[in-house]
């Protein structure tokens, strides 16, 4: 006997009962037994190490080369887990003859760009080289995708990984409004003021995704919770969704700015047009309280407000480069028009190419690092990218893929809606990602920490497109047979 044993009184023994028929009596659980209940837990419901994915993103690794052909990260190797996961899960499923893999037209999609892919690495002038690049599209555009079309079964595990995307995006937020507060950020003006959360000056577009990200999964769960008549938790949401405005608002992005006022219009129209309406009134309001009358911001928000309407007649430095690497890609596709040059062959066939004017690269500093000089190894615009890499039969794959996300995630919203009267707000989660994403490649492509996340969104997408997912009510579970 020990201290931690109970004290041993004399009681009378109970009857025994009545053993149950047809019924074993569930064996004992053993501590020992807890890592294995943990990882019979995580095959169940895979969904909780896509959202782990999801959170390792805020993981700071520090300064990078960019030049380096691969930079992996811990969001990385939790994907490629993910995938392992869900391969290992379809395959004994396969071997017994039960479970569903995923749907045809889904695996038609991504096995098309797939091939695409490979087809401009075969052709590339150095396949060698382009290895690099044919695996890692293959893991962004493919492999993680169809993971997270795998680990998505209902509502909850939606909810789920739209929760990290806001958990991430809360994290992130904090520490770039701390940055703009302290004046400890990125260089931006003449200052260091610019947020770039856990990124660095190297990465300055990588927070400004993430805050976008969580800000639209914190619309879609708020309207998903107002649907649910669930009043607190909607304007938990809500507030979360105002919150991150402001880190968003200091990230400088104009692209971001973009981007999320286009997914909010569009996942709001589909929802409900008259919220569209108040919500549009009730942000012009806000700006102009925040920005004009409290001067949230300053004079550098509203200059780089300012900056949208004129980067058409008279661009800046940043804006005037990028309109050089636009051209010089549609220079690429016009040599190699059917299969591109190959992945990762930008930057070699960039100054035989690009006009004169063109800047050597971008100067960083700020945010913990020294001043360095950044090489322009992309268009930045993924169409272009695919284009002059790629040539017409890989952005065609990709051009497929992307337009039956589109358009079967807004149809399953628009059916939703059609039937009840007002969509789910988890659908219209996915409606706004997939919007963000699509707009945001106009002016930007893949690299970087927060390139896994890409993948999340095409997964989230792929199950509103081809699953049927939260806008929908999951079906019960079909009872067991009660044994004899």
């Amino acid at each position: 006997m020990t201290l931690l044993d109970p004290p041993q009184t004399a009681r009378t023994p109970l009857p025994a009962r009545p053993a149950q028929v047809g019924r074993a009596a569930p064996p004992p659980r053993s501590r020992r037994a807890a890592p294995r209940d943990l990882l019979g837990d995580l095959l169940r419901r895979p969904s909780a190490l896509a959202a782990l994915v999801v959170l390792l993103v805020c993981v700071p690794t520090g300064d990078k080369d960019v030049t380096a052909a691969v930079h992996i990260t811990p969001a990385d190797v939790a994907s490629l887990g993910l995938v392992a996961l869900c391969g290992w899960r379809a395959a004994t499923a396969v071997a017994r003859g039960r479970g569903r893999l995923i749907p045809t037209r889904a695996a038609l999609l991504f096995g098309g760009v797939l091939v695409g892919v490979a087809v401009a690495a075969i052709a590339s002038r150095d396949p060698s080289e382009s290895l690099s690049g044919f695996i890692r599209i293959t893991q962004v555009f493919v492999l993680v995708p169809i993971a997270m079309l795998l680990s998505l079964r209902d509502r909850r595990d939606l909810g789920l990984v739209l929760g990290a995307l806001l958990g991430a995006a809360l994290i992130e937020g904090a520490v770039g409004a701390a940055q703009y507060l302290t004046g400890t950020g990125a260089s931006y003006d003449g200052g260091t003021v610019r947020a770039v959360g856990t990124f660095g000056a190297s990465d300055v577009m990588a927070m400004s995704a993430v805050v976008s990200y969580g800000l639209l999964a914190a619309l879609g769960l708020a309207l998903e919770a107002r649907a649910a008549g669930r009043s607190r938790a909607a304007l938990g949401y809500a507030l979360a969704a105002g919150a991150l405005v402001m880190p968003l608002a200091v990230s400088f992005s104009r692209g971001s700015w973009i981007a999320t006022g286009a997914a909010v219009l569009v996942a709001l129209l589909l929802t409900d047009v008259r919220l569209a309406l108040r919500g549009a009134l009730f942000t012009t309001a806000a700006a102009v309280v925040l920005v004009g009358g409290l001067g949230l911001g300053g004079a550098s928000v509203t200059a780089r407000l300012s900056s949208i309407t004129t980067v058409a007649g008279a661009p800046d430095h940043s804006v005037s480069d990028r309109y050089d690497l636009w051209t010089t890609a549609a220079r690429i596709w016009q040599d190699h028009p059917v299969t591109g040059v190959g992945p990762k062959e930008f930057p070699n066939y960039r100054d035989a190419h690009a006009p004169l004017r063109l800047s050597s690269g971008s100067d960083t500093a700020g945010a913990g690092a020294g001043f360095a000089r950044e090489p322009l190894l992309s268009p930045h615009n993924m169409y272009l990218l695919v284009l002059s890499e790629q040539g017409l039969v890989g952005l065609t794959a990709f051009a497929a893929l992307f337009l039956a996300l589109l358009f079967g995630t807004a149809r399953q919203v628009l059916r939703e809606r059609a039937g009840r009267g007002r969509a789910a707000g988890l659908g219209a989660a996915l409606i706004g990602l997939l919007t963000w994403q699509l707009v945001d490649f106009l002016y930007a492509d893949i690299g970087g920490t927060t390139t896994v996340l890409v993948s999340v969104v095409l997964g989230l997408a792929g199950y509103g497109a081809f699953t049927a997912p939260g806008t929908r009510a999951p079906t019960a579970p079909v009872p067991e047979a009660a044994a004899p």
